[in-house]
Formats: C-alpha cells, sequence, structure tokens
C-alpha cells in the first residue's frame, strides 16, 4: 500500500494505492472522496455504499464514516478534506451580500452548510480540476496559493454540480412545502445512491423504495419528478458508463462486460450502448 497526505494550511489531501487498506478518517472535516479506479466500500453512518470507479461523494464535517478497500486489482483513491472554517468561508462569501463583505469580512454569523450526501460522476470541470491538483502533488509541488486555488476551484465546481443536482431537482418537486421537498430529496438521494452501488446486481423497485423510506408509487412519481427519467432507465445509464469505463481501461471481452455490469445478454447491451452513444462498443473500444 502507497499513503501520502499533504497539508494546504488546514485543510490535507490523501492519495492512497492499495489492493487491501481499512481507512477511518479523522473526524470534523467536509470530505471529496474519490475512486479513480476500482472500488472502494463505505460505511456512512448507518449506509453501506460502494464507490465505483470516477465516482466521488462529498461529505459533510460531521459524518462518520470508513472506507475498506479489497480488491484483486490495485485501487487508486483520493481524499480532499477540508478544513469547516474554509468551507464557511467559502459559503459566506458565495451568498452575503457585498456590502456585508466589505464592512464585515469576518462575521460570527457564518453558519456550517450541510449538503444532501450523494455520489456523483467523476467528470467534467471538477474532475478536470481533481486531476490537476492531482498531478501538481504528485510532482511534489509546495506552491500553497496554487493548491489553495485548486481547493477553492474544486468547492465552485461541487457546487455548481450541487445546484444542478439538488437544488433545482428540488425545486421541480410538485410540493407544495419546501421542507417536504428537501427530505424527498434527501430519500430519493439515497435510493440513487442504492443503485450506484448496486448496478451490478439485480435488485427490485420495492427493494429501493424500502431503502428510500417511501411507498413504491410515491417513489416512482417523485423520482421521475426529480430525474427526469424512471429508475430502471436510471439504472441502465449507470451501467452503461461503467461498461464505458471497462471498453477503455481494461482488455476484458464485451462478453464478460456484459457480465460485469449487470445486463443480461450481449444483444440487448450492444443495441441499448448504440442507441445512448451511437456508436457500438467495439467502435467505442
Amino acid at each position: 500500500m502507497t499513503f501520502h497526505q499533504t497539508l494546504v494550511d488546514k485543510n490535507k489531501v490523501i492519495m492512497e494505492s492499495a489492493y487491501e487498506a481499512v481507512h477511518s478518517p479523522e473526524p470534523g472535516k467536509y470530505a471529496i472522496q474519490m475512486i479513480f479506479n476500482g472500488a472502494a466500500a463505505y460505511t456512512i453512518g448507518n449506509r453501506e455504499l460502494t464507490l465505483y470507479s470516477e465516482n466521488f461523494i462529498f461529505l459533510n464535517k460531521d459524518t462518520s464514516y470508513s472506507r475498506k478497500i479489497d480488491s484483486e486489482q490495485k485501487v487508486d483513491a483520493m481524499s480532499v478534506l477540508f478544513d469547516p472554517d474554509f468551507v464557511i468561508d467559502f459559503e459566506y462569501a458565495r451568498t452575503a451580500k457585498s456590502e456585508l463583505l466589505l464592512d464585515e469580512p469576518e462575521s460570527n454569523q457564518r453558519k456550517a452548510p450541510v449538503f444532501v450526501e450523494a455520489i456523483y460522476p467523476l467528470e467534467g470541470d471538477i474532475k478536470f480540476n481533481l486531476l490537476n491538483l492531482k498531478k501538481h502533488l504528485d510532482q511534489g509541488s509546495n506552491d500553497n496559493l496554487l493548491l489553495n486555488t485548486y481547493l477553492e476551484h474544486c468547492l465552485v465546481n461541487y457546487y455548481a454540480l450541487y445546484d444542478a443536482e439538488v437544488i433545482d431537482r428540488t425545486a421541480s418537486l410538485n410540493c407544495l412545502s419546501r421542507s417536504t421537498k428537501s427530505e424527498i430529496i434527501r430519500r430519493l438521494s439515497i435510493a440513487r445512491d442504492y443503485i450506484i452501488s448496486n448496478y451490478n446486481k439485480n435488485i427490485g423497485l420495492e427493494e429501493i423504495a424500502r431503502i428510500a423510506c417511501l411507498s413504491v408509487n410515491h417513489f416512482l412519481r417523485t423520482f421521475k419528478q426529480a430525474y427526469h427519467q424512471s429508475p430502471h432507465q436510471f439504472l441502465t445509464s449507470i451501467r452503461l458508463r461503467q461498461a464505458k469505463y471497462f471498453l477503455r481501461n481494461t482488455d476484458y471481452p464485451v462478453n464478460e462486460i456484459v457480465d460485469i455490469v449487470g445486463f443480461e445478454c450481449p444483444s440487448s447491451f450492444i443495441r441499448l450502448f448504440r442507441n445512448s452513444f451511437h456508436i457500438t462498443p467495439g467502435q467505442y473500444r
């Protein structure tokens, strides 16, 4: 196992490569946990999740969690641990009025934000930023200003993603109460994470609804309102995205990838892949 941590003021970046490892991070920090290849099992509060390659999760500062790696292939993981004051100051600078920022730059009224914790694909701007942060750390950079800039951009990218995936989707729900909408999104996020963590298994609708503490019909209706697709369509999209990863990063035959990601037969997989990406799996590889 290789383990390397870098302090950037009170923030910390940890990079780890291992076949087997158990990691219990220090409490009291916000955290971006990501997997570049392989998979890691997470216990987050009372939830059991699996974080697969090219995915990340953002965790609140008071969340209790641990990570376990037990894999035949080497797993590369990276953790960005934010000091609460760094996130609180970012939140305050983002939301406070300009005149207040000038008059009270160190206001005692700042509050620690609490996020709906969910798994997201590691892609787009946040992936570009995190990979560049990793590159500079791999090269031994100790430029504190540069590294802090990357950490700030991590939050900029995450907030943009959070606004789109949580705030906007909450607003799209057909409920009268804001608190009801927020609670439904929280429960749907739990169901969504369960689907992502078990995408390669034969999971049923009643099982997912039970995880979300919603009736089947309520779950179906609100999931489609929030994500503009059915749970089955979402599951299929996750399987196809993971298939792209295996096609791009492994030499597994297509038939084996079909089994790994949970499809029942190669012909239906090829048809779905071509319809979704306008290219066959073989051409993509």
